[in-house]
């Protein structure tokens, strides 16, 4: 089974509940948010751990299974795909 698509909103806009509610809609999926300061600095960091230990054959997944679980902000409005 294919999973349903879910965004992963960051940065600014994350906090603000209309962006995230335009964005919920018009891609007909929930929108997730992370609580977290420098989202964007923080992926990069993951990435750089996973190339330090790619030679011992770790996931990605396995780098960031301590990462902070994302929060769901909001979700699409019912009848929103229609339009």
């Amino acid at each position: 089974a294919v999973p349903r698509t879910r965004i992963m909103a960051t940065g600014g806009a994350s906090h603000n509940k209309k962006i995230l509610q335009v964005l919920s809609d018009v891609f007909n999926a929930p929108v997730y948010t992370i609580d977290t300061a420098n989202s964007a600095c923080l992926g990069s960091a993951y990435r750089a751990i996973h190339g330090l230990v790619a030679e011992t054959n770790v996931s990605l997944a396995d780098v960031v299974k301590l990462a902070p679980e994302p929060g769901l902000a909001v979700t699409p409005t019912a009848g929103a795909e229609e339009v």
